[in-house]
């Protein structure tokens, strides 16, 4: 085959190397710069040394189609001859064929249907570097595969950029790792262009791209539109950001066509950018034409494209014209939420590998640039690598498919990198709920089904359960619609987008979305036949459809079940956490199962619906609530069936809004559908509540009369002064012990008002024993007898510092300062004007007497004359009274 194509590219030269390195190991890596050709020429070399298939696996469906015209091309024939591609709903292959070209994620669905692969000589994957799920899987599979049961089969793992050594390893063995063989000349040489914005801009990150970027990156496309000839492909992170710069180029129309290319589009719009534009019959060759702003763009004699691109096109797309690549530098990239079960698109600065790869895009015909819209300072700080997505992405259907291998775990199979265990832990959870795994990881018959749909677990689910609710006809064409990305690009509300579809509304989606109904179908574990519209080619307008269609004859498909609601209940078998009710009448938020926030897009078609089963919705990191992307209308009715599992009746008896709650609750999962009196609670679980107010609220709920707080500080007195065999009266303490010493009361208390009914002063002396209850007067009395005869009440507020508060004529005949706690501690005295006021502190009463007794006596005998002042108070008659008036 390769002596049939004239075309010598860098590659042809080290292609002996390579087919002698294959026929002596089995496997192989190549590298290969871009441009070389090894995409296009390296099969057609190895199907010369193979009697069978050649398998060549690209993680793109695009470049699979692409990969196989341009191999078609070169032989001068048709795909479908010896060339031929399959991609999901859609295979070109003949009888002659001995090149396929297929997804990677079609290579695992045959290893997993027969790993023996029969009829294949050599497997080929292609663009091994970009780390995609399936890409690792079909590596892993096949290199088992091949040590087990075809040691014949060739393996050849090719790339620009990959990191040799360790795919070598992954090949062949650490012990015997695959052979390397480079190419190292590219075709044509590419001169950078460093262009960085003029002023720094901020990395957008979960957020949306700065305009001044964007603004930048049209204002370089028109430089190089300028400075080169040729066609122009623009790298962007996404189709928003294409569709913005396109606008900022519209002044250009006339000059230059402007065209997209991303995976989101229909094969003929992506097909239309990777054909040459042919020579208009009004295009005066070598002529010059002004820009809308005056400045003349090169001499053409075609008319130039610039085709504005994602990271679709950074490998195996030859996109022809282009001369000139201008990169944003930036790559959009998949995080997921692990704990909401959310998914968001995060823009991230493009690794080394891939500004290569997309650098190698403007020499693949002939000279070319590339103008990088950053500095060559900020280029080597760049990952020498993309992230691979096993690191970030939901698992559940790779997780699947490890089950589906025989090796839950992974353990041992030749993955690039182990799948991080919170990620896997997670996806079994989910695969588990779905019963299609067991406890051990090991995959069910449900679990085999489900993997034979060919979808994501989740809507694999919804089909076959789908099926028996909804009928297998509208089931699978809800599932389709969701499956395909390039469907669901126009709008959040599915029923419409729905009707769209089948009216025919948009003629090549419609097609694309039958083939699929008609692939799943298929799958289901008991078949039945499509309906007449979906083999229908001709536009068809909805009514003509409508009365074509079967009256409910799918096995559960109920009569009157609307679309809607069948839309709903397919949604919410697949993602049951993502049922969703409105926060507040009217308004655009949402409570989904999950518990997790949502909003409508402003605008909504769905604004007003009360429920709505979500299909699509995405949180960027930080952001307090997620976006709804694509949803369906459903009533409370239809969101219990569909959410059956998460559909729970709790009797709650608890601490709520500050007082004791006992009811019955009905959720959907964090919803609340119901919320009702409980009619005879427990008692012991309304003691547990009051309890746990208790702690929560605090000791401030009990009534604390004079008498219970002193004799708390009472009790904190002797702690401090007699140590720990002393109960602690603390709060902490206090609510902690609170079973022991308001034990009976609890287990009467329905309510918090129960509380404040307590004797909490009884109740704290629960806390004593026997010999402590009986020595408690005797070591912290409450009242303490003076000299006068008065009993006064002893201030234990602060427990190092007892106080009495007593007047000064009362003491007269105390030498020293009573003392308590076993003579432990003296008390502190406030001596007392006869007015009340405080003269002197001290605890240290004979020294008082002889030093600051005589100032005071000297201050306060000619203010108080009728009160006795006696130079000897120590042997003075105590008085709480004044001496009468004489008259």
């Amino acid at each position: 085959m390769l002596s049939d194509v004239a075309l010598d590219l860098p590659v042809r030269a080290v292609l002996p190397t390579l087919t002698e390195a294959l026929g002596a190991a089995g496997t192989a890596v190549l590298v290969a710069p871009p441009g070389t050709g090894k995409t296009t020429l390296a099969p057609l070399a190895v199907a010369d040394e193979v009697a069978g298939r050649v398998v060549v696996a690209q993680p793109r469906r695009m470049a699979a189609r692409a990969a196989a015209h341009r191999m078609a091309a070169l032989l001068g024939e048709r795909v479908g001859g010896r060339i031929g591609y399959a991609v999901r709903g859609e295979r070109r292959v003949g009888p002659d064929t001995r090149v396929e070209v297929v997804t990677t994620g079609l290579l695992v669905r045959r290893l997993q249907h027969d790993p023996e692969l029969p009829g294949v000589g050599a497997v080929l994957l292609d663009e091994c570097h970009e780390r995609q799920l399936d890409a690792d899987l079909a590596l892993a599979f096949t290199v088992e595969a091949r040590a087990t049961l075809r040691p014949d089969l060739w393996l050849l793992a090719m790339s620009a950029t990959p990191p040799a050594d360790r795919f070598a390893a992954l090949l062949g063995g650490p012990d015997r790792p695959a052979p390397v063989v480079r190419a190292e000349a590219a075709l044509h040489p590419v001169a950078r262009v460093w262009a960085p914005p003029p002023r720094p801009i901020a990395a957008p990150g979960a957020g949306r791209i700065a305009p001044a970027l964007l603004d930048h990156v049209a204002a370089t496309v028109r430089r190089a539109l300028r400075e080169r000839d040729g066609d122009l492909l623009v790298f962007l992170p996404g189709a928003g950001e294409i569709a913005a710069v396109a606008a900022r180029l519209a002044d250009l129309r006339d000059i230059v066509a402007v065209l997209p290319l991303h995976g989101r589009l229909p094969a003929a719009a992506q097909d239309a950018a990777l054909r040459l534009r042919p020579v208009g019959a009004d295009t005066p060759v070598s002529s010059t034409r002004p820009s809308a702003s005056g400045t003349e763009l090169g001499p053409a004699t075609v008319e130039r494209r610039v085709v504005l691109t994602t990271a679709v096109a950074e490998s195996s797309l030859t996109v022809p014209g282009v001369r000139v690549v201008v990169d944003a530098g930036l790559s959009r990239v998949p995080r997921t939420d692990l704990a909401r079960g959310l998914g968001a698109l995060v823009t991230v600065p493009v690794s080394r590998a891939a500004a290569t790869q997309r650098a190698g895009r403007a020499g693949r015909e002939a000279p070319g640039a590339v103008y990088r819209c950053w500095s060559e300072a900020a280029h080597s700080h760049l990952a020498p690598q993309p992230e691979p997505e096993i690191a970030t992405a939901d698992l559940t259907g790779f997780a699947l498919e490890l089950a589906a291998w025989g090796d839950p775990d992974g353990v041992g199979l030749a993955l690039p990198d182990p799948p991080p265990p919170a990620a896997l832990t997670v996806a079994r959870e989910t695969l588990t709920t779905l019963g299609a795994v067991d406890a051990a990881g090991r995959i069910t018959a449900r679990g085999r089904a489900i993997a034979a749909v060919g979808a994501h677990p989740r809507l694999a689910r919804a089909l076959i359960d789908g099926a028996e609710r909804v009928g297998a006809n509208r089931a699978a064409e809800v599932v389709a619609l969701l499956a395909e990305e390039t469907l669901t690009r126009a709008g959040d509300d599915l029923p419409t987008l729905w009707r769209r579809l089948r009216t025919n509304t948009d003629p090549a989606a419609t097609a694309r979305w039958r083939t699929e109904t008609r692939r799943l179908h298929t799958t289901l574990p008991t078949p039945t036949p499509p309906p007449r519209d979906l083999a229908d080619t001709a536009a068809t307008n909805g009514a003509e459809a409508a009365e074509r269609r079967p009256k409910v004859q799918d096995r559960g498909q109920p009569a009157g079940l609307s679309d809607d609601l069948a839309a709903g209940i397919v949604v919410g078998l697949a993602y049951p956490e993502r049922l969703a009710r409105v926060r507040r009448g009217g308004g655009s938020g949402y409570l989904m199962a999950g518990g997790t926030a949502a909003e409508l897009a402003a605008g909504s078609g769905l604004a007003g619906s009360v429920w709505l089963a979500v299909a699509v919705a995405d949180r960027s990191p930080g952001a307090p609530t997620a976006r709804v992307r694509l949803a369906a209308p459903v009533d409370e009715a239809t969101a219990r069936e569909a959410g059956g599992p998460l559909l729970r009746t709790e009797r709650e008896v608890g601490w709520l809004g500050g007082d004791v709650v006992a009811r019955e609750v009905i959720r959907l999962g964090a919803i609340e559908l119901v919320d009702r009196p409980l009619a005879a609670p427990d008692p012991a679980l309304l003691a547990e509540a009051v309890l746990t107010g208790l702690r929560q609220a605090g000791l401030g709920l009990l009534t604390w009369t004079p008498e219970a707080i002193a004799l708390r500080r009472r009790l904190a007195f002797c702690r401090h002064a007699l140590g720990d065999a002393w109960p602690d009266v603390s709060d902490p303490a206090l609510l902690a012990a609170a079973p022991d010493w308001l034990g009976p009361e609890l287990a009467r208390a329905r309510r918090r008002a129960d509380l404040g009914r307590i004797d909490v002063a009884a109740t704290l002396r629960r806390l004593l024993d026997w010999r402590q209850a009986a020595r408690l007067d005797e070591l912290a009395p409450e009242r303490l007898a003076v000299p006068s005869g008065s009993r006064i009440r002893v201030d234990y507020a602060d427990p190092a510092a007892p106080v009495l508060a007593v007047k000064l004529q009362e003491t007269f005949g105390w030498r020293d300062a009573p003392r308590i706690a076993d003579g432990r501690v003296p008390v502190l005295l406030h001596l007392l004007s006869p007015a009340g006021r405080p003269v002197a502190v001290t605890a240290d009463l004979a020294s008082f007497w002889q030093v600051g007794y005589p100032q005071v006596r000297a201050e306060l005998r000619g203010r108080y004359p009728r009160h006795p002042w006696p130079e000897d108070p120590t042997t003075a008659e105590p008085t709480r009274h004044a001496a009468r008036r004489r008259h």
